[in-house]
């Protein structure tokens, strides 16, 4: 294939393919070399060729204004690489037959946003009131909606400038210098950190409730939760009452062996600690992986994020069928057992939610592969959709089906798993199933930080093994520290959410929006007092979580 770019060189030996700079021509599918003998290009295809070198002749390589029009190039579904043996060979990668529809797509943004803070929205509901809960849901999740649709705009309002291939921090780049490009890096930083620490404390919870569960069994132990729970088939329990006490046992243990069982479950307990051992123990495991160079083996497995949520969604709604609803509305004032439907604590649930819906960062990627482009401001509302009505399922249905009495409302935890006793051999499988899915993913958020922080600082990915090495230290360091010492999900998620969101959710993308506007006469004040309000409310969402 010849074009106006390249004259005398073929644009298969080309590094990079710009359809709009290469100028591709016709071959009709009959031509196409594939297993059958070498056949010549038809004359329609050698008219075409023509046009493009006679629209070459008339521009330089700097100048595009008299380059072949839109017309005379073909769709990229018909693009070819033409060489003057007479082969052609269709573009695969960046076509349109490469990329997925629109369902495709829809429910990537969903599996994608669906993360470890779905199960932290029933306690992020307790912490606002019911009703207000689910009211802030609601506007959250539209409010977060609208911003990532300024992100998802925001490269094709830069006039002269080919945005193809850019992200959201190459925009604030173009707006904000080197200021905004770093920013945007450091912000993202804290969301995929703050992702692997959380990552970490449930992996150590995950792990400690599976061993648990499978030492119970091997050694006939009956844990019974009755003095801090429910009683039935299907118990629930405060666990936060049980740390009150002196027993960190779940309630009375019955040994069936006799004789040295409590002493040998007393050593159990001291080697498998929820906060001292297990956070170290992980450390054997995943350190080796975070250094691996590439993390395409642990991308085979992203397939278990979506059957783990899928299978916490049915355990959610059969737990709530066998428990029932247990619900009474007081208004502002708070009872033994129930908590009002408007608390000032309602910012923690603001914070999750900024994280629970983030997926800014890289919604242009996503996007670039769906098929029906015209279609994306659909799609990505229809993925929010879906994505609100899965947290408010099952924030909505734990809430409601938690027992009170005898319990009460205020012992829902950050991690809703943790009402459920280990012994509980569905809540078993729901966390055997999101440990595995959590050490796959883990490798890969590793691979994230690594490849926007190394590529930033040396422009290597990789520098050295040293220089990744030290780097994995300090992230799984964090995690350690916090799984020991201060191993609540609901504050971690809220905090890491307030503050990535403060810049990628709400300051960047209401000042791209207008800044924008601005340059093309467009910005009305109503526009500018809106897009302000934006900014505001995401420093008071961060400045909140501090009063907490």
């Amino acid at each position: 294939m010849f074009g106006a770019k390249s004259k005398s060189l073929p644009v298969c030996i080309q590094k990079n393919f710009d359809v709009l700079s290469s100028r591709p021509f016709h071959v009709e599918p009959r031509n196409i070399v594939g297993d059958d003998p070498q056949e010549r290009v038809s004359a329609e295809a050698a008219i075409l060729n023509s046009r493009v070198h006679y629209y070459s002749r008339l521009t330089g390589s700097s100048d595009r204004l008299l380059s072949p029009p839109n017309h005379v190039i073909p769709r990229p579904e018909e693009i070819y690489i033409y060489s003057p043996l007479g082969m052609a060979f269709k573009v695969t990668g960046s076509d349109a037959s490469s990329r997925n529809p629109s369902i495709i797509t829809i429910f990537a943004i969903w599996n994608t946003m669906m993360g470890t803070s779905i199960l932290s929205i029933p306690w992020g509901i307790k912490q606002s009131g019911f009703t207000l809960g689910i009211l802030i849901l609601i506007f959250t999740g539209l409010l977060m909606l609208y911003c990532c649709y300024i992100v998802l705009k925001s490269p094709k309002a830069i006039p002269y400038v080919d945005t193809s291939d850019w992200e959201f921090p190459d925009v604030c780049r173009y707006y904000f210098g080197k200021f905004g490009q770093w920013s945007s890096l450091v912000f993202s930083m804290v969301s995929l950190i703050g992702a692997m620490v959380v990552y970490w404390v449930l992996m150590s919870n995950f792990l400690y409730n599976t061993g648990q569960f499978i030492y119970n069994y091997a050694h006939n132990v009956n844990v019974s939760d009755s003095e801090y729970g429910t009683n039935g088939s299907d118990k629930v329990i405060c666990p936060f009452a049980r740390n009150d006490a002196a027993n960190h046992t779940h309630g009375t243990v019955d040994l069936g062996g006799g004789g040295n069982g409590t002493t040998d479950f007393s050593s159990f307990e001291h080697w498998w600690s929820k906060t001292n051992t297990i956070p170290l123990y992980l450390i054997i495991l995943l350190l080796p992986l975070l250094c691996f160079r590439s993390a395409s083996f642990f991308a085979r497995f992203t397939f278990l994020g979506t059957i783990s949520v899928i299978y916490l969604i049915s355990l959610v709604t059969y737990k709530a069928i066998r428990l029932g609803f247990h619900l009474e509305f007081h208004w502002f004032d708070s009872t033994k057992l129930f908590v009002p439907e408007f608390r000032l604590l309602f910012p923690q649930l603001t914070g999750v939610l900024t994280l629970a819906f983030f997926i800014h960062n890289c919604i242009i990627t996503l996007m670039k592969s769906n098929k029906h482009q015209e279609n994306n401001v659909r799609d990505l509302s229809v993925a929010y959709l879906l994505v609100g009505l899965t947290y408010l399922y099952v924030g909505v249905l734990i809430f409601a089906a938690f027992p009170s009495p005898p319990l009460s409302k205020e012992c829902i935890e950050p991690n809703f798993l943790d009402n459920f006793p280990s012994s509980d051999v569905m809540v078993f499988v729901a966390r055997t199933c999101l440990l595995f899915q959590m050490i796959t993913v883990y490798p890969l958020l590793g691979y994230l930080v690594r490849v926007q922080m190394m590529g930033q600082l040396f422009g290597n990915h990789y520098p050295s093994f040293c220089h990744v090495l030290l780097l994995n230290i300090i992230i799984v360091g964090a995690g350690v520290l916090m799984a020991k010492f201060y191993p609540n999900i609901g504050s971690i998620i809220r905090f890491s959410g307030a503050t990535c969101g403060l810049a990628l959710v709400f300051i960047f993308p209401a000042l791209v929006h207008m800044i924008s506007l601005k340059r093309q006469g467009a910005l009305s004040w109503p526009s500018a007092v809106f897009h302000t309000f934006l900014i505001l409310l995401g420093i008071a969402n961060l400045v909140a979580q501090f009063f907490m």
